[in-house]
């Protein structure tokens, strides 16, 4: 089963969004929670206009634009604290499995803190109180602290694991063998391609990742989600939504190929 973010490099209301890619042949879909912290998500209820053209929903995308104060003691840091728990309660009322989520952002970001593992705690129990799964994304930007690591070796929960990137660990952090070190604990896919530098969200085979050593290690590790796209970020001039999500299903249908083949 193949997945696609319903950001893929167009941006039309996200009714269309669905509609495009449901007509593509995927048939399950990662959405985008939104920097308002679910507003716009509440009230156009997105999980039902998806689910109307047959997507199931993958995972949800959590904000995180201002993800470093919850490790503050500030009032911005409770405010987004307060948005990441209504964001729990929002999948479990919507029938989403997991949300994924960012714990820093940036090169620079706050101090470990007593109150943002507290506020992770938190969530974390939360999640466990309603059946949601929290992946926390592999993410380092050069910092000498791997906040994500970090998470994983201190909550040691069934409902919290990790979000597998491969373009941020083929351009930012090749030194952490994620899929080896801790397999049980992948919740959630996001597959593009890079050349080894940059966050390109390039489709599969169209930057260096060594697509079947990488996909061999995803079938080792026993997860069964869908192979998820996170593609769009640069989409060539003049490409349709249809020519764009056509190539990108053939890219996915590929490498799950080879995910079924290891």
């Amino acid at each position: 089963m193949f997945a696609i973010h319903d950001y893929f490099g167009f941006d039309f209301p996200y009714a269309e969004r669905y509609r495009y890619i449901a007509q593509a042949g995927f048939k399950h879909v990662m959405m985008w929670y939104g920097d308002d912290f679910g507003v716009e998500f509440r009230a156009t209820n997105r999980p039902a206009q998806a689910r109307a053209l047959g997507l199931a929903i993958e995972n949800i995308h959590a904000p995180f634009d201002e993800c470093n104060h919850i490790w503050e003691d500030t009032p911005d840091g409770q405010r987004v604290f307060a948005g990441y728990l209504q964001m729990l309660d929002d999948c479990a009322e919507h029938d989403i499995p997991t949300v994924v989520m960012h714990a820093t952002r940036g090169h620079e970001p706050p101090q470990v803190s007593e109150v943002g593992l507290a506020r992770w705690a938190q969530l974390i129990a939360r999640a466990e109180e309603l059946g949601v799964n929290i992946a926390v994304e592999n993410m380092r930007f050069g910092l000498a602290l791997d906040y994500v690591e970090l998470l994983l070796e201190t909550f040691d929960s069934p409902r919290f694991g990790y979000c597998f990137d491969s373009g941020h660990y083929h351009a930012r952090r090749r030194d952490v063998d994620w899929l080896i070190r801790w397999p049980e604990r992948l919740m959630a896919l996001h597959l593009h391609d890079n050349h080894g530098v940059d966050d390109e969200h390039l489709l599969p085979g169209e930057g260096t990742i060594d697509w079947p050593v990488l996909m061999a290690q995803i079938a080792q590790t026993g997860y069964i989600g869908a192979t998820a796209l996170e593609v769009g970020k640069t989409v060539p001039a003049g490409t349709t939504p249809e020519q764009f999500l056509a190539l990108a299903y053939a890219c996915a249908q590929r490498i799950h190929e080879m995910r079924e083949r290891a």
